[in-house]
């Protein structure tokens, strides 16, 4: 899959004549036949994907990137917390209200395990 950001780059220096076409096919790795399709959608209906809704996939995520990198920093200065003491440090520290189960998949998601803090 092409990414919509990749779309819209290559229409922009299509559009404002910045590269060729020859050169914009090979850095953003289009066939000509993707590129004139991306195109004829662009001119249609103003958009790059076909199918927008379909973009963002996977769960929204309740924690930030701060959020994750306090909740973090949180476990490597009290490592045998429970769950429940970093979910109301969040609350204290960040303002923000999660359940114990989205702190356990971010940190596990981040690679943290009992054993490695140990």
């Amino acid at each position: 899959r092409i990414s919509h950001d990749i779309k819209l780059a290559a229409i922009r220096l299509h559009e404002r004549e910045l590269l060729s076409l020859p050169d914009i096919l090979d850095c953003c790795g289009f066939s000509e036949g993707t590129w004139f399709r991306i195109l004829k959608l662009w001119r249609e209906t103003d958009v790059v994907n076909p199918h927008p809704h379909r973009v963002l996939r996977g769960c929204v995520r309740a924690l930030d990137r701060e959020d994750i990198d306090c909740l973090l920093c949180f476990v490597r200065q009290n490592p045998d917390y429970f769950l429940d003491k970093f979910m109301h440090l969040l609350k204290t520290n960040q303002f923000i209200s999660v359940h114990f189960s989205t702190i356990f998949c971010e940190l596990k998601h981040a690679g943290v395990s009992y054993k490695k803090l140990k």
